[in-house]
């Protein structure tokens, strides 16, 4: 069964039609028996209230289905008749919700990755293509959408080579696009796909020859697909050198090792809203995604010993590893925890063993989800995706293994908070159970954080975006029925050092027994983007005793919690530990912390500190009519133009812009534009503050 198995994720930029595409395929694969659309708020995968309200995918949400690949004279396809199990995550393409993409894609072993025809490569669908990068996820690209006025499915495939630098080749062309849009090209067997216009809902499709221009198209875009697969695989290009015959079998399979490999991107084309072009895109899917035995085994390694490696072969003959990749919180069942088995088999009553806390817990019960219904099964097996209750101590990215089996998985890496928001309870019978609500929430989501500001006492929650937070609010309201009030959205500013310095720091007390004594001398300088906090210790002769050592450093990682400036976290400083002096009686571990933390402090005044905010790339699709307003109002926002691009009647332009500048913009936006322009935001560096707004920021902080 394995091998008939494909976990699989579609994924994109916001609005580009995953979740329209998930309901088609659940649709024609006998799922579900009515299709909802998200613009009514009926989408199965859309189950949440607050995705039904805004007509968007908030939580990642898995669903299996089943697929038979149609035997169909003149067609050739790998895997005819033979039922295969498909395993869906539809993902959110907001960029506030990029946790629930990466989560996804890391536990995935193939991607649906979906673009406009209109549109092309937006700026969410390139960090989506990023992250499946980095977990080497295969993918095919659906063109969809190709029913709107100005699709073109030829300009995205050029786009997908150019901007994401992929090797991409057409196999399902559409025919026909805008209103005319009438079915595809099957490049591979050269034959017309027509799907029909009747109340079956494209359910049915003729196959017919290609004529005339059609024939033509198909028989470049064949020449380009075996071109492509020769130079990437060995076995066809063997074949191509020495002009021998290739079956179209064996250039689907070289396809399949190609697509497998990351080697070739195989593109089709159609309109998931129109019902055309799913069934194929299916079979694309079973044809050239791999199956969990197809891609190479996990990875894992010694909790004890980073640098031996654990091979975690996919097979029910091996022992149980698996990895929790999302916890939610379900009103019925209680804490949920998906999970992607890797090897071996899990048992309801099963006890599994957890290698970060070194405990074991016992599997309550399994469940098959789909959506937000649950199906009680019995066991789960190498390559399934399921959940489980019952489990407490667990958080995402752990490592679920059979007992005494002590190996731990590469857990999906998160990005950092960007803004933040003070919340409170609106009454004292509402404070506990707020805590519980963040408390939860917080588990769920790890790029949703709370922290109490030591200074005033408030609890501060910090997350991607105004949309990220305004939906942790509402669930806090509806899900956990807390009352609860915010206080305006905070930056998530940083502060750095510019130049190397030396700092100094002495604790003497003195007072009736026996007193503190601490005295550390450090060199600060400014360390590469990205790096973080790197030591280094540089103490020779023991004026700083060994067993001080540890706390010196915790003294230095403390102190870069708070800068000098306006208090904000510090970033990226390199600091050598030099030398120091210490007290045989007075001396202890305590003392020398507090040394390091005002050298630390000494040495940040010196360093000429700055403060950082974060940058935005963003992306404005306006009618060309308000190009230069828009520009205008960008400029006025302390944005950096970077570029503009036409794409038919619409403009697009790209532009970094502080995030603090950012607040209320899709008002502002709209208003410029009656309402016709659009607008997309990443996270994509920090930059330093201008002068003038650090006074402003540093006053707002003291307020």
């Amino acid at each position: 069964m394995l091998e008939r198995t494909r976990n699989i994720g579609i994924a994109a930029h916001i609005d580009a039609g995953k979740t329209t595409l998930t309901e088609r395929i659940l649709f024609y694969t006998g799922m579900i028996h009515q299709m909802g659309e998200v613009h009514d708020g009926a989408a199965t995968t859309d189950w949440m209230e607050q995705e039904r309200e805004r007509g968007i995918t908030i939580t990642s949400a898995a669903v299996t289905t089943e697929w038979w690949q149609r035997a169909e004279d003149g067609t050739v396809k790998l895997f005819p008749e033979q039922r295969q199990r498909i395993n869906i995550i539809d993902t959110p393409g907001h960029v506030d919700f990029t946790a629930e993409v990466e989560r996804s894609l890391r536990v995935l072993d193939g991607a649906i990755v979906v673009f406009c025809g209109v549109a092309g490569v937006q700026p969410q669908s390139e960090t989506v293509w990023r992250q499946a990068n980095k977990y080497n996820v295969p993918r095919i690209v659906f063109v969809n959408k190709m029913d709107r006025i100005g699709a073109d499915f030829n300009r995205v495939c050029s786009e997908v080579k150019d901007k994401l630098g992929a090797n991409a080749v057409r196999v399902l062309i559409p025919i026909g696009a805008e209103d005319q849009l009438i079915g595809q090209i099957d490049v591979v067997n050269r034959k017309a796909v027509y799907f029909s216009d009747d109340d079956t809902f494209g359910s049915t499709y003729t196959i017919a020859e290609l004529e005339g221009e059609l024939k033509d198209i198909a028989e470049q875009a064949y020449d380009e697909l075996l071109h492509a697969v020769a130079d990437v695989d060995d076995v066809i290009g063997e074949k191509f050198v020495h002009e021998e015959p290739i079956s179209l079998e064996e250039l689907k399979m070289g396809l399949r090792r190609a697509t497998i490999s990351n080697k070739l991107v195989p593109v089709t084309g159609g309109s998931a809203f129109k019902n055309k072009g799913v069934q194929y895109l299916l079979d694309a899917v079973v044809d050239y995604l791999p199956s969990p035995l197809d891609i190479p085994p996990a990875i894992g390694m010694d909790p004890d010993d980073e640098n031996v490696q654990i091979e975690v072969k996919t097979s029910d003959h091996e022992k149980f590893v698996a990895l929790a990749f999302k916890l939610w919180a379900d009103k019925y069942v209680g804490k949920l925890v998906f999970f992607r088995v890797y090897s071996g088999v899990v048992k309801n009553g099963d006890t599994i063993y957890n290698p970060r806390t070194r405990r074991t817990e016992r599997v309550g019960r399994l469940i098959q989800i789909q959506a937000n219904k649950h199906t009680e099964i019995d066991a789960c097996y190498a390559g399934d995706i399921a959940a489980m209750v019952g489990l407490k101590n667990v958080t995402t990215g752990d490592t679920l293994a059979a007992e005494k089996h002590d190996v731990v998985l590469e857990p999906p890496t998160f990005p950092e908070p960007v803004i933040s928001m003070a919340v409170e309870p609106r009454t004292k019978a509402d404070q506990d159970k707020l805590g519980f609500a963040l408390g939860r929430l917080s588990e769920e989501d790890p790029t949703f954080t709370v922290k109490t500001d030591e200074e005033t006492g408030q609890t501060i929650i910090s997350g991607m975006g105004e949309l990220h937070l305004e939906i942790i609010i509402d669930r806090i309201r509806r899900e956990f029925k807390v009352a609860a009030n915010t206080g305006a959205p905070q930056i998530a500013y940083r502060e750095t050092i510019t130049k190397s310095a030396g700092g100094e720091g002495k604790l003497i007390k003195q007072t009736g027994g026996r007193g503190q004594y601490g005295h550390v001398i450090l060199a600060l300088k400014p360390n590469e983007k990205g790096k973080g906090l790197t030591i280094e210790n540089k103490v020779i002769g023991g004026s700083i005793p060994k067993e001080y050592i540890n706390a010196v450093i915790k003294g230095i990682t403390e102190s870069m919690t708070n800068g000098v400036i306006a208090g904000y976290p510090v970033i990226d400083v390199h600091v050598d530990i030099l030398d120091g002096s210490y007290h045989d009686v007075d001396s202890n571990e305590n003392a020398f912390t507090m040394a390091a933390i005002f050298a630390m402090k000494d040495g940040f005044k010196k360093a000429k500190s700055i403060l950082l905010e974060p940058i935005m790339a963003v992306e404005v699709s306006t009618p060309d009519d308000y190009q230069g307003d828009v520009m205008g109002d960008l400029s006025r926002r302390r944005g950096q133009i970077q570029n503009t691009e036409s794409k038919g009647k619409l403009s697009i332009v790209h532009a970094n812009v502080p995030l603090k500048e950012m607040f209320g913009y899709s008002t502002a936006v709209r208003t410029l534009s009656s309402g016709r322009a659009s607008y997309a935001m990443t996270p994509s560096h920090f930059e330093q503050v201008p002068n003038n707004i650090v006074e402003e920021i540093v006053s707002d902080r003291l307020v």
